[in-house]
């Protein structure tokens, strides 16, 4: 009894997703999640094979674990997005040295106090580097590694001796 409903493919072999198939995924993994055997999921939502209710459950699970990512890189950006919104606050504002509770004077103008901006531009830098990890922007860092024969001889010895022990 294979229903050809319970799976569609598109010609070529292919599993093919439709409004259809994802409510009837989400029902088998409801009816997992309640604890009942892919066996009976499959004769209950009229799929032809034990594996196929499995497959069902398990697009529902792949799928719930990427809208989940999603939402966790959504939220960690725009908390990003508020951190530097308030070190970009302290970075345009302007700072002058106290000393002892007292404004410090130079020719009857207040000392500016760099300390807080590069403060700020440094927890802006930090920002960045969190965000470009998080988008997956920084490319691995790719080393030109040469062997000189002296050490390609050394290394040589070394695998030789490990693999007598």
């Amino acid at each position: 009894m294979d229903d050809p409903q319970a799976r569609p493919h598109d010609g070529r072999g292919r599993f093919v997703r439709t409004l259809t198939t994802a409510e009837r995924d989400a029902e088998a993994a409801l009816l997992r999640s309640k604890g009942w055997t892919y066996p009976r999921i499959a004769a209950e939502l009229g799929y032809g094979h034990r594996a196929d209710a499995y497959n069902a459950v398990q697009r529902v699970l792949k799928e719930t674990v990427r809208e989940a990512g999603e939402e966790v890189r959504t939220l960690e950006l725009e908390r990003l997005d508020r951190l530097e919104a308030a070190a970009n606050e302290v970075l345009e504002r302007e700072h002058v040295t106290v000393s002892n509770g007292r404004v410090v004077d130079l020719h009857g103008a207040p000392l500016p106090d760099d300390a807080p901006v590069l403060a700020a531009i440094d927890r802006l830098l930090k920002i960045q580097e969190r965000r470009s990890r998080l988008l997956g922007l920084d490319a691995p860092v790719k080393r030109d590694i040469s062997l000189t024969d002296e050490r390609a001889a050394a290394i040589e010895a070394l695998v030789e001796e490990l693999g007598e022990q």
